[in-house]
């Protein structure tokens, strides 16, 4: 034996002499070890020499094996295996190296160390076996045991661990990717945060209990000018909406201030609060519990590259966000405009918005397509810029004439809107262009009929209907809402889809409650 070798022997000795018994972790965190061979001798002098083995605060865990066949079940059985001590001649001459071949070929297992161990090397010799057969050592049963044995499996588990850290590296990195891609679907800020600690507790391997907190940009403080949780996994889930000051432990709360102050990652007793801002300002905080060690580089590296493609997606998100709400602006706005300029308040295109989600939720219309028709539903009446105020604000009864001027506003409307390439306009010029057809087909600009009306305008039509009716305008008094309410059901399968107004009526309370919110100035309930 070298010096070298010998150096490193007494090097792993003076490592392991310190481990106590009590130090020693239970099988369930040890190195798993097969032994295969069909000579009990060796299984037990195997255990014997390496009984007192620790590495990295890990035992062996061993497996014993008696032919190749079994080893094959036993290495299927348990993948994460880190060194097969295998023989070579067993139930046939080569048994060892087809079941290498096996693992390596068939299994495609390639982070398991095997050493083969022959007492017979004519059968095996050295050089073909190593060139043919992707073994990692090649032992003589004579010199394999007591030092030997102990370095050559030290250097085997090392070898394992590093491989494994690659190996997580690499799917962590493939985790990150894909984590990415779909956090950038995510368009609602909670799904989004749901998403996060999906991705990130999959990621570190880590348990699901953990708490994402926005704690600026475009999320507002809460009214005692904290901040909210605005998702929760596993224990946490109940946080959620919740403020940090009153809903998580001191001792939780604590460490949470201390890394939104300090603007970094803390990490205290399997407690760990990552840090992570945007380049819009928008600082965030995940807090995870169950985390058993400070964070490695590589974890450091996993959080930092994903966080990165975290806060572009979410300053994608917060970008979007102020792109709908300028939509939104604009359209009340304008709605409102329409309005006034028509003696009217800017609260009817706030109900007509708030009636069309809900009969398009009743009716079926899932959040996204609910939320379009609340958006465009307000720009219904748009084309009423081009009507003169002379008509438009006539208080009596419009002539034959005047009224053929009046229903061009719903071609208007549909001309000002249409080009635009945004969903939100699209939409509203359909509403704008058909909230006057009926049913039956009597209705303009376009005598369309029944289901060949677009369904959001066929909402519109008994939403604009109902709140014109039951509040004052200039031509006409406030009619009471059972009378309104009379009067849909006799419009129903004439003027209104009649599914929508079975619908509409039998949930008439949920129509008053959005009423009530946002009444006229002068209007009595």
């Amino acid at each position: 034996m070298s010096d070298e070798n010998v150096s490193t022997v007494e090097s792993d000795e003076l490592i392991f002499a310190d481990e106590t018994e009590e130090s020693r972790v239970s099988p369930k965190k040890a190195w798993k070890v097969m032994i295969v061979d069909d000579e009990e001798d060796v299984h037990k002098v195997t255990r014997m020499v390496l009984d007192d083995f620790v590495f990295e605060g890990k035992g062996l865990d061993f497996m014993s094996a008696y032919s190749g066949a079994e080893a094959q079940q036993m290495i299927e059985d348990h993948p994460d295996t880190a060194l097969i001590l295998l023989d070579v001649v067993m139930e046939t001459s080569h048994a060892g190296l087809e079941t290498t071949r096996y693992i390596r070929e068939n299994l495609k297992n390639r982070l398991v160390r095997i050493i083969l161990r022959t007492g017979q090397p004519g059968f095996a010799p050295e050089r073909e076996v190593i060139t043919k057969y992707d073994i990692n050592d090649y032992k003589l049963k004579t010199i394999l045991t007591d030092h030997t044995l102990f370095t050559t499996v030290v250097s085997a588990i090392r070898t394992y661990r590093d491989l494994k850290i690659i190996e997580k590296n690499r799917k962590g990195l493939e985790q990150i990717i894909d984590a990415s891609a779909s956090l950038f679907q995510f368009q609602s800020m909670k799904q989004f945060a749901a998403g996060v600690l999906t991705q990130l507790t999959s990621i570190l391997g880590m348990n699901d209990d953990c708490l994402y907190i926005h704690a600026s940009g475009f999320t507002a403080q809460n009214k005692a000018g904290g901040w909210n949780i605005i998702a929760g996994t596993g224990n946490y889930v109940e946080y959620v909406d919740r403020p940090v000051e009153t809903a998580v432990p001191e001792n939780i709360r604590a460490l949470i201030m201390e890394a939104l102050e300090k603007k970094e990652s803390v990490f205290r007793d399997e407690h760990l609060a990552c840090f992570f801002s945007t380049q819009r300002g928008s600082e965030n905080l995940l807090y995870m519990y169950g985390y058993q060690r400070p964070l490695s580089k590589m974890d450091e590296n996993m959080i930092r590259l994903f966080f990165t493609n975290v806060a572009v997606a979410l300053d994608n998100i917060d970008l979007n966000r102020e792109i709908v709400n300028t939509q939104k602006e604009v359209i009340f706005t304008l709605g409102e405009v329409v309005e006034n300029r028509s003696k009217e308040t800017a609260n009817h295109v706030r109900r007509i918005a708030e009636f069309a989600r809900s009969l398009g939720m009743l009716y079926g219309l899932d959040d996204k397509e609910a939320e379009l028709i609340r958006l465009a539903s307000p720009m219904h009446d748009v084309g009423k810029i081009g009507i003169p105020d002379i008509i438009l604000n006539k208080p009596g009864k419009l002539t034959a004439e005047e009224f053929e001027i009046i229903k061009t506003h719903s071609r208007i409307g549909y001309d000002i809107l249409k080009h635009s390439k945004r969903e939100i306009m699209r939409t509203a010029a359909v509403i704008a262009l058909e909230h006057h057809e009926k049913w039956n087909g009597s209705g303009y600009p376009q005598n369309l009929k029944g289901e060949n009306i677009h369904l959001f305008s066929r909402i519109a039509a008994i939403v604009d209907v109902f709140d014109a009716l039951s509040r004052k305008r200039i031509y006409k008094e406030a009619w009471d809402i059972n009378r309104v309410a009379e009067y849909l059901k006799k419009e129903r399968g004439r003027h209104f889809d009649p599914d929508l107004t079975d619908l509409f009526i039998d949930n008439l309370q949920i129509f008053l409650n959005i009423r009530k919110a946002f009444p006229d100035p002068d209007e009595t309930l």
